[in-house]
């Protein structure tokens, strides 16, 4: 996966429970208060997803987030809205839909203070977590 993002700014790593996270920032993947993949994003998401039909065997969860402008009226839909525009499009390209979990978290968990426009731009965010499917 490392490969598939490389100088996208997308961040590949491994977490403790050993499955590997990747965080798709705000600025390529949407704009702001859309679900609509932006086209970077979407060659992101087509290079990923060869890797994802290469590894069967993994469950996959993808976790949508806002910043803290707005209302969870708002922002709770809208996270849980691009992160199902992530895994339909992944799903698009080949992706069984039955290994994906989706969340919307709206503006819980920032990553940055959003007291910047910055750390805002960096709370809005996507997640998504490969790992082995439970047995």
């Amino acid at each position: 996966m490392q490969t598939a993002t490389q100088g996208t700014g997308v961040e590949v790593v491994q977490t403790q429970d050993n499955r590997i996270k990747v965080s798709i920032p705000s600025d390529i993947s949407f704009a702001t208060n859309s679900a609509t993949l932006s086209p970077q994003f979407k060659t992101i998401l087509r290079d990923l997803a060869t890797t994802l039909k290469n590894n069967p065997s993994t469950s996959i969860t993808v976790i949508g987030y806002t910043d803290n402008t707005g209302t969870d009226a708002i922002n709770i839909p809208l996270s849980r809205q691009r992160a199902e525009s992530v895994m339909n499009y992944l799903v698009s390209q080949g992706v069984a839909s039955s290994r994906f979990t989706v969340e919307g978290k709206g503006s819980s968990d920032p990553i940055a203070n959003n007291d910047t426009a910055a750390g805002r731009a960096q709370n809005r965010r996507v997640e998504i977590y490969v790992g082995e499917r439970a047995k």
